[in-house]
């Protein structure tokens, strides 16, 4: 049923609770997971001449090692896997990296919300991955977060 399974990563500790969600799947199906990490474009814009080049390498760094635990786990199980680290707004990237190597499913984790936040955000990545994607999306709430 799952032949790719993309499970995007932004570094955080969310990623432990959406890969024991997320193996078990791509391991039933012996699917490719797929690691990505979204270098933000919009924060290494925001950065100065003089810094931008240090922290866009900062990011990318802090990216190959997200996607390298993501498919070191995934290894582990026995699983195929791909990785890349990309620039650009994550939930437009996630989502034209999905179409573009025919995923069939996307892992993807979520802090969650108190209702505040809720109002006074304008989105998560999760949510509009969720609200775009044309394939079935796997919200993983981060267990550790009391809302």
């Amino acid at each position: 049923m799952y032949d790719d399974i993309l499970i995007p990563t932004d570094g955080s500790e969310t990623i432990d609770e959406t890969l024991a969600h997320g193996l078990p799947i791509a391991a039933d199906n012996d699917a490719t997971v797929h690691g990505l990490y979204v270098v933000d474009s919009r924060i290494t814009a925001a950065a100065t001449d003089e810094t931008s080049p240090d922290l866009e390498r900062s990011l990318e760094e802090e990216g190959r090692d997200a996607v390298a635990a993501v498919t070191g786990q995934a290894s582990e199980h026995g699983l195929e896997t791909e990785a890349d680290v990309r620039k650009g707004t994550p939930s437009k990237t996630i989502l034209e990296y999905a179409d573009e190597h025919g995923i069939d499913l996307i892992v993807i984790g979520t802090r969650g919300k108190s209702a505040r936040e809720k109002v006074t955000s304008l989105g998560s990545v999760s949510e509009r991955v969720v609200d775009n994607a044309s394939v079935p999306v796997f919200v993983v709430r981060d267990a550790g977060r009391t809302s």
